[in-house]
């Protein structure tokens, strides 16, 4: 039996975790990826192992093209091929955009889309030669619509939706699906500097009533990856109707 490989980024926490826990639910050998926490990384490694997968643990900066292809590199070898790329590591960025500095702007379109990029670029490689394999970017509400203090964060899910829509077209002709899912706000630590009463503001603005649950994105991402060969180039908004 061919065995069924996924590739799952800024894994160690929150909604990347969940993926990487569905998917080795069902029966899929996971590759993870953080930037610097390898211990928690090293943890969840443990828990798909135990599911009876096969689990590669890189801890590493997927903006940085050398740790990326280092990754992809590991995985080839172990596996030697990919089924699905999920495209979650990212980081936000709060504040007025002239408090922000050049380098704070530098590290999160390369924390957030070069990081797509270089995965994608190596992804692909495992890819196009069986005409097979689904990517899914992680994106934001924000980068449909845009948010005040958040003009960084915006633009770099902003150029993820572009940057899925306009893979798609390319790598159709070789069966590969590219989407997107633009979370609305979910349950992470990345929304923890929230303060209960501004988290009850965000609420009443969501008409179904809360935030989303990591493990809720998770089955999203995975539904969207089961079959569905046709859908492509797509940024599908999962935000409860709220944008």
């Amino acid at each position: 039996m061919i065995s069924k490989n996924i590739a799952v980024t800024g894994a160690s926490r929150g909604i990347g975790r969940e993926i990487a826990l569905k998917y080795a639910r069902n029966g899929f050998n996971v590759a993870i990826n953080c930037l610097k926490n390898s211990e928690k990384l090293k943890n969840l490694q443990k828990e798909i192992t135990d599911m009876g997968v096969s689990c590669i643990s890189y801890t590493g900066d997927m903006g940085d093209p050398a740790c990326a292809e280092e990754f992809f590199k590991i995985i080839s070898s172990e596996w030697g091929h990919l089924d699905i790329l999920v495209n979650n590591a990212g980081i936000s960025y709060i504040g007025l955009i002239q408090d922000m500095s050049y380098e704070e702007w530098n590290n999160i379109v390369n924390t957030n889309l070069g990081s797509v990029f270089n995965c994608c670029k190596n992804a692909v490689n495992m890819m196009i030669t069986p005409k097979k394999g689904k990517i899914i970017n992680v994106s934001s509400v924000w980068g449909c619509v845009g948010a005040s203090t958040e003009v960084a964060y915006s633009a770099t899910k902003g150029g993820i939706n572009a940057f899925t829509k306009a893979l798609a077209k390319e790598l159709a002709p070789s069966n590969i699906q590219v989407n997107a899912v633009a979370c609305g706000i979910i349950d992470t630590e990345m929304n923890g500097f929230l303060e209960p009463d501004e988290l009850n503001d965000v609420i009443e603005e969501v008409p179904v009533g809360r935030i989303g649950k990591p493990q809720e994105v998770a089955d999203f991402i995975y539904n969207l990856t089961d079959g569905n060969d046709y859908l492509t180039g797509q940024v599908i908004k999962f935000d409860g109707g709220w944008i």
